[in-house]
């Protein structure tokens, strides 16, 4: 016979445990004393140890009987609270969402995914929280925050919802007067225009030629009279003619289709910077957070990745997270 604790006996002893006597159990299950007492009697039989203290008029836990007991009532919680999450899952998205994005991409792309969503989902309360900095990604300030690189944190859920890549570009009008870059060394030469963001390596560009064991990567250590934590303000000096800048191509695609910028070094790539929505792993089940990760990544998979940006929408994983 198997000493595996069956689940349904795991609420038998939780009620059983509740009551002073075993008639009093039997009574508050709706069956007869010498049924409660019956079960019980298989429960130790088969487990090999007494639950139970036994007397004419009232009834003791054991030690493994309060051990039981301890961990029986957590388990019923927890199946209890995953019926609730099941339920919520099957329900209408409501209630306050909290989301959190860099100035620039969630400005520009972010925000007009949002005012569509609210529109669909009426009964969610959407705050939006722009910031140069990203808020720490175990920060319980926000729902869902909007990140380029996958985190590396296992404690948090990360979803790729748009591919990603950063570009040089520079504007036509500073290349013809200072030349192009033929090879990532030549940038030394030039004006670079510098972004500080969270804890990324300041100043430093790493370039990358051939894949697999043939990769090789030049880092090269950028210098130029403008710098700036905003990256909107980078790519706004760029377009002035002030030198080259490193963005994300969801940032400049627009300026590069437009003739407005041109790529540098086109044929090195940059560290990978694909768009994630970071979650904690106990929103995996809430509805607003699931519904508005689809939406953004069906909108931004909609508005079409830039050009030369390959890759769809991901699932998600537990998870180096940059910033745009």
């Amino acid at each position: 016979m198997s000493s595996t604790i069956q689940p349904a006996e795991l609420g038998f002893f939780s009620a059983l445990a509740a009551s002073p006597s075993l008639s009093a159990a039997g009574r508050e299950m709706g069956v007869s004393t010498a049924a409660v007492s019956k079960h019980l009697a298989q429960m130790e039989k088969r487990l090999g140890v007494v639950l139970v203290n036994r007397t004419t008029r009232r009834m003791s836990l054991t030690p493994e009987g309060e051990l039981l007991l301890e961990h029986a009532r957590r388990i019923l919680r927890e199946i209890d609270a995953l019926d609730e999450l099941i339920v919520q899952s099957k329900a209408s998205p409501k209630g306050l969402l909290r989301v959190n994005a860099t100035l620039g991409f969630g400005r520009m792309h972010i925000a007009p995914v949002i005012s569509d969503f609210v529109r669909q989902y009426p009964e969610v309360d959407v705050q939006l929280q722009l910031s140069v900095h990203p808020p720490p990604i175990t920060d319980d300030a926000y729902d869902v925050c909007v990140r380029f690189g996958e985190p590396p944190d296992g404690r948090v859920i990360a979803r790729r919802i748009a591919p990603n890549r950063r570009v040089l570009c520079a504007a036509p009008a500073y290349l013809d007067r200072h030349g192009r870059p033929r090879v990532p060394r030549d940038l030394m030469e030039h004006q670079c225009i510098g972004i500080r963001q969270g804890d990324e390596a300041y100043g430093l560009w790493r370039l990358t030629t051939g894949r697999g064991s043939k990769a090789h990567t030049e880092s090269i250590k950028i210098t130029g009279n403008l710098t700036t934590n905003d990256g909107e303000i980078a790519v706004l000096w760029a377009l002035q003619g002030h030198g080259i800048v490193m963005r994300a191509e969801w940032d400049v695609n627009r300026h590069l289709a437009q003739g407005l910028l041109e790529p540098v070094l086109p044929h090195y790539q940059t560290p990978a910077a694909d768009i994630y929505a970071v979650y904690p792993q106990r929103h995996q089940f809430s509805t607003r957070v699931q519904a508005f990760v689809g939406f953004l990544a069906e909108a931004l998979a909609a508005s079409g990745a830039p050009a030369g940006v390959p890759g769809k929408p991901g699932k998600p994983s537990k998870g180096a997270m940059q910033v745009s």
